[in-house]
């Protein structure tokens, strides 16, 4: 069965990009036509280096384009635990990833259906209320613009009587990622990066001080440096290591018929997106033509009917305790780490890769893009720490077994929690 995503149903045409068919050289190399290697290609080339980028099928088709368009700032850990863990720079940093990205957005006007109206994370549980509390109260210290909303305030932000509590962060919103890929496609392209689409990398080897990238039928692409930015799609064939870095978890989501105007005066208004705090929870905005997009995780194995989607659709009645008709159906791979923690790695000279952004790929990827030309443009010391080289998970092709589990025995406490 096909399943159609929202997000490829109501986007603007894709850029017309050509397969690459001749051999050629360039300064960098960026393999990866995500949120991440076009935020690096256009940045690099916006600082004068030649670049060339690789996607093996077009910019958006993978995370990029399939995901929930929560723009989020931070990173699962807290502030405080950032400072502690990488540094105030890395907390600085991860405070200000949406800012990043809708700056971007305004100054090469992307049409990607923008709206800053916040984020909410909530918690439906009193266990959950410390914690969001907590991590309120560290951003609130560092200057940033949130607010605690009571079980009250929850029902007014949400139009639903789902939450105990919460919290708002006004630097948060919402795009339309497939959207934002075609329309950062455009902007590198006018920067100056040649973009190949339907062009797999095979495989890459050293060739002298730089690298060697191979394609189909002999094609090759010289580079002094390359960015591998093809997160949770990796081939084996490009680094083994970073290929079996991550859990590729699928994420499901669907969308309704279009709301009704009564239930958009309800239902989340001024565009604030929210997710839960649960260990398994799910997240929700309204999206494109009006109609309500809930997300959450799936099964390990890829749904082969509409019945796959069947626990994500309960969530929604959950949540909404209502039957909404359900028009769009998709998913897609989010890379996940034991620590939930993003990995930027160095295994070799010239070569610059970061993956396992478990969840909040928007933001961060548009911001490490740019924080990687920066560091290979100007010298720019990274925000987070880089690491000579990442560890495979162990028992890598076991995932589907191991996360299963683990996902019913999250789903569990979440369900015993008071």
């Amino acid at each position: 069965m096909s399943f159609q995503s929202l997000w490829a149903a109501t986007a603007n045409p894709a850029p017309d990009l050509p397969q690459l068919t001749e051999s050629l050289r360039t300064d960098v190399l960026v393999i990866g036509g995500g949120f991440q290697g076009l935020s690096t290609a256009l940045h690099l080339a916006e600082l004068g280096t030649q670049v060339v980028l690789l996607e093996s099928e077009t910019p958006g088709f993978g995370a990029s384009g399939r995901n929930g368009g929560q723009v989020i700032p931070g990173l699962k850990d807290d502030p405080d635990a950032l400072d502690r863990l990488w540094g105030p720079r890395a907390t600085e940093f991860a405070g200000a990833t949406a800012e990043t990205l809708f700056s971007v957005v305004a100054r090469l006007g992307i049409e990607c259906d923008a709206v800053r109206g916040g984020w909410i994370q909530a918690g439906s549980k009193a266990t959950h209320l410390p914690g969001l509390q907590s991590r309120m109260a560290q951003w609130q210290a560092r200057g940033a613009p949130v607010a605690w909303l009571d079980a009250a305030a929850m029902e007014t932000a949400t139009g639903v009587r789902a939450f105990r509590g919460g919290w708002h962060d006004a630097r948060a919103g919402k795009i339309h990622p497939l959207k934002l890929a075609h329309g950062l496609a455009r902007a590198a392209q006018a920067a100056g990066v040649q973009i190949y689409a339907r062009s797999p990398v095979t495989g890459l080897t050293r060739a002298g001080s730089g690298w060697r990238a191979q394609l189909a039928h002999g094609v090759q692409v010289e580079a002094a440096r390359v960015v591998l930015a093809s997160n949770v799609y990796t081939p084996p064939g490009l680094d083994r290591n970073l290929a079996r870095a991550t859990v590729p978890a699928n994420s499901f989501q669907i969308a309704t018929a279009p709301l009704s105007p009564e239930h958009l005066a309800r239902l989340l208004p001024g565009g604030v997106v929210v997710s839960e705090a649960r260990r398994v929870g799910t997240y929700f905005r309204i999206g494109p033509e009006n109609r309500l997009l809930l997300g959450g995780r799936g099964s390990f194995s890829d749904p082969q009917d509409a019945a796959g989607f069947s626990r994500i659709e309960a969530e929604l009645k959950r949540i909404f305790n209502a039957d909404f008709k359900i028009e769009h159906r998709w998913f897609g791979r989010v890379g996940m780490t034991p620590d939930h923690r993003v990995r930027l790695c160095e295994p070799a000279p010239g070569l610059l890769a970061a993956t396992g952004f478990n969840g909040r790929g928007v933001a961060l990827a548009v911001a490490l893009g740019k924080a990687f030309a920066d560091y290979l443009a100007v010298g720019t010391p990274l925000p987070i720490p880089i690491r000579p080289s990442i560890p495979a998970l162990p028992f890598h092709a076991l995932h589907p077994l191991y996360g299963s589990l683990g996902i019913h025995y999250y789903r569990l406490r979440d369900h015993l929690d008071p």
